[in-house]
């Protein structure tokens, strides 16, 4: 390749950074030295930080008291790339095809974090970085990030920041600018439902013993009413509704409902009434099945009686929502319709609370400018429907909300065989970079 830029993308996704897998230990190190060198030619003063996990790679450009800092998060580590035989080129030898870049890694998370590096590196050299820059790039994200938070506290003073900003997200259409302004968050459990002490005869024992099975899609049918709301009682207690600017977002965005059901290969969408399937994934909150399972799975019939029953839940929640809350009404709604002659066990899973920024404030509408500058067009804010729980820590220990800049595009197969990203969204993303520095430098530090 002619252009050394790409070729530094190339070698990034070349590494085999997989956090997930201990047998790429090797690589996660190898990926947090490549990237300490490379921050150190861009002009930064790098370090490669310890944890107890995968290491944290800092990086700072020389500080200037009467500017704003701009801290700029992201992450090196990836996704395991199996299956490995529905790729079409090997994950972890990069190549470009169609104008893009396909690896694992080359969207999620390696791209986007690449091209503020380098427009950062850019700015530097032409002396012209208007912004004092942080860099936090952690190697643990796609593992939920289990270690960062304790990394935040400890190294709250010199990750002190003005406003933070994070290329991890995806645009509502491709190539068109786009701002995330809030994600839900998540509360997660299983319930087992034990009948009993082992698998009966459902002739002998059928109508005299409490099947499992039957209970289970008992309460998971009543987790809902007809019109698609979460029947738990309380549930909707802090949820506050759309305001009028966010439901003409919404209208607005490029995203429609056609476009999710293609998306999800589905002849009609279904959920809670009164809202469009763009606001109910960003905007309300939900009650999942993720899984289920009881009694004989096999080819043809057993004639059975289960034992057992379980489900697994996760509720998308919305700002102002508690994780901790809503899984104790779930727990105590369960509970009081839990069917007569069975058991329940609850374990409570992982949790996090919804993100949000008002897209409205000086920093929302200097990105959005940023944004508009860069892709030649109004940009789209979006509330998305995923989670990225280590969102509320950063603003809860640093202080401040992130600005969500995608450059993913909706197509990238991110997680998937093929990830790709293009390279125009790469070489945009730079220039991203440079537009934004300069625009939040112009705000006024409180």
């Amino acid at each position: 390749m002619n252009d050394p830029r790409l070729n530094h993308l190339l070698e990034f996704v070349g590494i085999p950074s997989v956090s997930a897998q201990s047998c790429h230990a090797g690589d996660m190190d190898r990926c947090a030295s490549w990237l300490f060198q490379l921050l150190k030619t861009q002009g930064l003063d790098a370090r490669i930080e310890k944890t107890p996990g995968h290491p944290v790679v800092l990086a700072r450009s020389p500080r200037d008291a009467s500017k704003r800092t701009i801290l700029i998060y992201g992450h090196y580590d990836v996704q395991p790339a199996e299956p490995l035989d529905q790729w079409t080129s090997p994950p972890f030898e990069p190549e470009i095809r169609d104008g893009r870049v396909f690896g694992r890694g080359a969207t999620d998370n390696k791209g986007q974090i690449l091209a503020h590096i380098l427009g950062v590196g850019e700015a530097l050299a032409a002396n012209a970085l208007p912004v004092n820059v942080v860099f936090l790039i952690e190697g643990e994200e796609e593992v939920g990030s289990p270690h960062l938070a304790a990394f935040l506290e400890s190294h709250r003073e010199e990750l002190a920041c003005d406003a933070i900003a994070i290329s991890d997200t995806g645009m509502a259409a491709d190539g068109h600018p786009t701002l995330s302004y809030a994600l839900r968050g998540i509360a997660a459990m299983e319930v087992r439902v034990t009948g009993p002490a082992r698998d009966l005869h459902s002739g002998i024992y059928g109508g005299a013993v409490a099947n499992p099975a039957t209970a289970a899609a008992r309460l998971i049918a009543s987790l809902h009413d007809p019109d698609g709301r979460v029947a738990i009682p309380g549930f909707y207690n802090d949820v506050q509704p759309m305001e009028d600017w966010e439901r003409e977002a919404a209208a607005a965005s490029p995203l429609k409902d056609s476009d999710i059901a293609a998306q999800a290969g589905v002849h009609e969408l279904a959920g809670e009434a009164g809202y469009s399937a763009v606001e109910r994934i960003g905007a309300r909150p939900t009650a999942e099945v993720n899984g289920l399972g009881s009694g004989y799975q096999g080819e043809g019939t057993k004639t059975v009686l289960p034992a057992e029953a379980f489900f697994k839940l996760t509720f998308r929640l919305v700002a102002n929502q508690k994780p901790s809350d809503i899984l104790a009404k779930a727990r105590r709604h369960l509970e009081a319709r839990c069917p007569r002659g069975v058991r329940l066990e609850i374990t409570e899973g992982h949790s996090g609370e919804a993100f949000f920024l008002d897209p409205r404030s000086p920093d929302g509408l200097a990105a959005q400018a940023a944004l508009e500058e860069v892709f030649g067009k109004k940009p789209a804010l979006t509330r998305e429907g995923g989670s990225i729980p280590i969102l509320t820590d950063l603003q809860r220990i640093l202080g401040h909300p992130a600005l969500l800049l995608a450059l993913a595009s909706p197509d990238c197969r991110a997680h998937a065989p093929d990830e790709n990203f293009p390279v125009a969204n790469f070489l945009a993303g730079i220039r991203l970079n440079r537009v934004l520095m300069k625009n939040l430098a112009s705000i006024s530090v409180s």
